[in-house]
């Protein structure tokens, strides 16, 4: 099993239990008061306390929409992708790119959204009509 690695810095752990454990659902796993780590959807995010030095303050266009830059996430599966932008809609959580679908009709089409998390750190969300399409030319 390959799990992918990610850890970054948050301004507040209880705020980011919140938004990670609660709102997202992503399982607990180890942690200090200084750090905890998520199961985020199957790979290791770990959130450590500190300043946040680089908010995302850049840029980037994609098809004609802003995205902020820098930014990660996740590739879910269509139906858990639809479920997810539903319950955000619901929390009343505040997008930066809202659920919508980009390449429409192509091969690479794609539900897409953007949010923040408490410490202002970007997170895309996406998903594939066709999940063979992830890595396509």
């Amino acid at each position: 099993m390959t799990v992918f690695h990610l850890a970054y810095t948050v301004s507040d752990l209880e705020s980011a239990r919140q938004f990670y454990g609660e709102l997202l659902g992503c399982e607990e796993g180890r942690s200090t008061v200084t750090w905890v780590d998520f199961n985020f959807f199957g790979n290791q995010l770990s959130l450590h306390l500190g300043e946040i030095i680089s908010p995302c303050e850049t840029q980037s266009s994609v098809e004609g929409n802003t995205v902020p830059m820098p930014h990660f996430g996740c590739v879910l599966e269509w139906g858990e992708f639809q479920n997810l932008s539903e319950k955000l809609k619901t929390s009343g959580v505040t997008f930066v790119l809202e659920p919508h679908v980009r390449y429409a009709r192509l091969p690479a089409e794609q539900a897409t959204m953007f949010i923040k998390d408490p410490s202002g750190n970007a997170l895309e969300f996406k998903a594939y009509r066709d999940s063979a399409e992830i890595f396509s030319k």
